[in-house]
């Protein structure tokens, strides 16, 4: 069993999880620039990752452009890891790869504490990965508490590129915003993920 095999139900089930739902979680952030650079990347990309339609194409073509714009205003003092594989505890599930993970640490050798956002990417139905993404959430708390590095905060996100939904994990209390929130404009996803990586 993985990430990859649990519900929102299971997860919920098996980690003893209350969840509220609806509310804004985050503040009125400002939107951030994007660079010339990003900005070219997503014009080229986003037509061609929705034509060809698939996860894969997503995250590579527009999820991780915009996870390394984050990693770029912020002098490379974070680490980006795509399809890493993310082993905490697999007798309970907490085993498998990552779609993406962002750490606190600038080692991009090796995931090191502290994990504070992951990011589930979908084709589209991003409520087929929410639960996915909440196992990797308990996944980043265990794994930071087992470092000696816990945090108030794991936040988490299932996005397909142009769409992103955020969620965070407090103790055992899992606040989903049932806002989804389109991309382009590409300013207002690079606030929110900005402002995420900047409350550790």
């Amino acid at each position: 069993m993985s990430y990859k095999d649990f519900s929102w139900k299971k997860a919920k089930q098996d980690f003893n999880l209350i969840t509220v739902e609806g509310e804004r979680f985050l503040p009125e952030i400002a939107p951030v620039m994007a660079s010339p650079e990003l900005t070219y990347i997503l014009k080229q990309n986003v037509p061609w990752a929705i034509a060809v339609g698939n996860e894969k194409a997503r995250s590579e073509a527009i999820i991780n452009p915009v996870l390394l714009e984050v990693r770029r205003i912020l002098h490379n003092d974070i680490s980006v890891f795509s399809g890493e594989e993310f082993n905490v505890d697999s007798n309970v599930g907490l085993s498998g790869y990552c779609d993406f993970l962002i750490s606190r640490s600038n080692d991009q050798l090796a995931i090191e504490a502290p994990a504070i956002v992951l990011i589930e990417s979908k084709k589209e139905d991003l409520k087929k990965g929410m639960g996915q993404c909440l196992a990797s959430m308990v996944a980043a708390q265990r794994f930071n508490q087992d470092c000696g590095k816990p945090i108030a905060t794991i936040y988490g996100s299932v996005s397909s590129g142009t769409t992103w939904r955020f969620m965070k994990l407090e103790e055992q209390t899992v606040t989903v915003d049932l806002t989804d929130y389109p991309l382009p404009p590409t300013e207002v996803i690079l606030g929110m993920l900005l402002w995420m990586v900047e409350q550790v």
